[in-house]
């Protein structure tokens, strides 16, 4: 009786034990989030000052108080709640300036979205204004449809859109309603 019943435990102790066995899969994503809230940032970061460089030479200088790590996401991206100042600097070192109260980076696309007082000075002084611009870094191409002003070395523009490559070679105000020098 006793041989039996110690036959009876152990089949039940193999089935459970197989049964476990089957039934663990690979869950080391969910072992990672453990402790992580999916709506939580996976960082937080302070003061940042980070520099781009390309060739050992400096191409462009990110400043902001703060910058929250939002790439745990389905649809990864970095938050910039307290703003930026991005300093650009071309082949011949002369420096643009962009300066915006909020800004947000996408992973996935690329691309990089500024509101709340949105200001662009190139480095040959013209200036663009605007609450809200877009900058795709694949096309190196700046877009909105929010109200902007474009200010040149003779002109201030003022529309309701705005497109151009990030030189600022080609720039078109779009819906234009304010002044511009036309030449016979």
């Amino acid at each position: 009786m006793k041989q039996e019943n110690l036959y009876k435990i152990l089949n039940i102790v193999t089935i459970f034990v197989v049964t476990m066995f089957f039934s663990c899969n690979d869950s080391f994503e969910q072992v990672q989030k453990i402790g992580i809230s999916e709506n939580e940032p996976i960082g937080i970061a302070e003061n940042i000052n980070l520099k781009y460089t390309d060739s050992g030479r400096v191409t462009a200088n990110l400043l902001s108080p703060k910058m929250v790590d939002f790439t745990n996401r389905d649809f990864p991206y970095n938050e910039f709640p307290e703003g930026i100042t991005l300093s650009l600097f071309d082949e011949q070192n002369k420096k643009s300036v962009v300066v915006a109260d909020y800004a947000i980076i996408y992973d996935q696309t690329d691309l990089l979205d500024l509101q709340g007082n949105v200001i662009i000075t190139t480095a040959d002084n013209r200036v663009l204004k605007t609450e809200q611009l877009y900058y795709d870094q694949k096309k190196e191409w700046l877009f909105t449809n929010k109200p902007v002003t474009f200010k040149t070395e003779t002109d201030i523009i003022n529309g309701n859109g705005f497109d151009s490559n990030s030189k600022f070679t080609n720039a078109e105000v779009l819906e234009v309603t304010g002044i511009i020098t036309v030449e016979d």
